[in-house]
């Protein structure tokens, strides 16, 4: 079996068109080529209909892009932007909440295992501009919204990919989410 993916294979396993056999190949390789995440990063690249650089997919349809004044925000597929890379995504989303047994069997089958709304209400993360879905979780009622990823990009394009990028700072790598309540705080009080 050949060691190498071609990009037009990656192609057909991005787009969900990829027979299992072949994906089960993929997996198996014991040696995948280094070239590989610059061609997934080319695909995604060409999915897209805006320029800045994809540095990160996030999901399905997040990614976290650099703009050409520098910063680094989370994007959607249709474009619409998150802001800084830092801050939670999903406090700039729409969100749907379900609560009740009646709103959860809209989605689940919850005959076997019922689920217990006084414990757990299901959190439906939606793009404002585009009405994806982006993310669902299942939390108790009033948790914080998890923050699934921040990646550290710096060491990772350096240690990992062997290219660091030019804008390389540890201020990069910090949650700032907590920057963001803050001001919303501050402007509710004002």
């Amino acid at each position: 079996m050949s060691q190498e993916a071609s990009k037009e294979k990656l192609e057909l396993l991005v787009n969900g068109k990829l027979p299992w056999e072949e994906i089960k190949k993929l997996l198996r390789m014991t040696h995948k080529q280094t070239s590989r995440f610059w061609q997934y990063l080319d695909i995604m690249q060409a999915k897209v209909s805006w320029k800045e650089k994809i540095l990160l997919p996030l999901t399905d349809h997040l990614y976290i892009v650099r703009k050409d004044d520098g910063a680094r925000v989370v994007k959607c597929d249709c474009g619409h932007e998150f802001g800084d890379y830092r801050i939670n995504w999903k406090f700039g989303c729409d969100i749907y909440v379900r609560k009740t047994r009646e709103e959860f069997a809209e989605v689940y089958t919850i005959e076997p295992c019922p689920i217990d709304p006084d414990l757990v209400e299901i959190r439906e993360y939606y793009c404002p501009s585009c009405a994806a879905l982006l993310a669902v979780e299942n939390v108790p009622p009033g948790y914080p919204p998890l923050f699934d990823m921040l990646p550290d990009l710096d060491t990772f394009y350096r240690e990992w990919l062997g290219r660091p990028l030019e804008d390389e700072s540890l201020d990069w790598y910090q949650d700032k989410t907590a920057d963001l309540l803050s001001r919303w705080s501050s402007e509710a009080q004002a």
